[in-house]
């Protein structure tokens, strides 16, 4: 993992909330992977925070639960790299334990965050009068 973080990197790419959910549900989860690769690699790529797609995907696949207190961790960082307050921290992990209802509580919270990141580090690249 990088010492050093920066937030300069490759912009992420939000993603609504709804349909996300709307993919996980009909893919019967399979659509997490493909969330958990990309959310881990663009953390990665943009802050140098975290341990990047692969590893991410690696961890949700043996052992998910160490996924629901990193993610938080690893957004919750960026957020504070940027000089921003973290929105949240890796205990955000322990929604998962409420069955159902904590899945989406956990969800909502991580990528609303993100979107807002994204989205607010997107506008201001946007150079005036454009």
């Amino acid at each position: 993992m990088s010492t050093q973080a920066s937030t300069s990197g490759p912009l992420g790419q939000p993603r609504g909330i709804g349909f996300a959910i709307l993919l996980a549900i009909v893919t019967l989860g399979i659509y997490t992977l493909y969330w958990v690769f990309k959310t881990q690699d663009e953390v990665k790529e943009h802050s140098g925070i975290g341990v990047g797609g692969v590893v991410g995907l690696v961890i949700y696949i043996v052992l998910s639960p160490v996924t629901w207190f990193l993610i938080p961790s690893d957004v919750g960082k960026m957020f504070k790299a940027d000089g921003r307050e973290a929105p949240f921290t890796g205990w955000t992990g322990l929604w998962l334990l409420l069955p159902i209802v904590g899945a989406f509580v956990w969800f909502i919270k991580v990528q609303g965050a993100l979107n807002r990141y994204w989205e607010s580090k997107a506008q201001r690249s946007v150079p005036a009068g454009n």
